[in-house]
């Protein structure tokens, strides 16, 4: 089993990945923070979840079976990081909705740019 990542790791890897795709601003940094705190839960409670064996059940008083809270836990959790995830622009589907601004060539290089071609 790994160690989980900080919630600092997890926070600057995906301001990382934003840059990359071309959709960080630092406006932005507050939801990335939420993000990266609901993240690094998931991943704490997974792990917590394997090492004690994956029991998706529990018994009631009644003797009937129930889910195990830590699983509604983590489906919450799955469905909040996806929530977060589409507003940040990481994954396939939102990125395509979303026009990437380009940074444009100031004048000065433009003209410097063409004389060399």
């Amino acid at each position: 089993m790994a160690n989980v990542p900080t919630k600092e790791t997890i926070k600057r890897r995906t301001i990382e990945d934003m840059k990359k795709l071309g959709v960080h601003k630092t406006q932005y940094n507050r939801l990335v923070d939420l993000y990266s705190e609901l993240v690094h839960q998931y991943l704490v409670l997974n792990k917590k979840f394997e090492k004690e064996g994956y029991q998706y059940q529990v018994s009631t008083d009644q003797g009937s079976p129930k889910k195990a809270p830590i699983v509604a836990t983590l489906e919450s959790l799955r469905k909040d990081i996806l929530a977060y995830s589409d507003r940040l622009c990481l994954n396939p589907k939102s990125l395509e909705t979303v026009t990437v601004e380009k940074k444009q060539k100031s004048t000065l290089a433009s003209v410097l740019s063409s004389l060399n071609d």
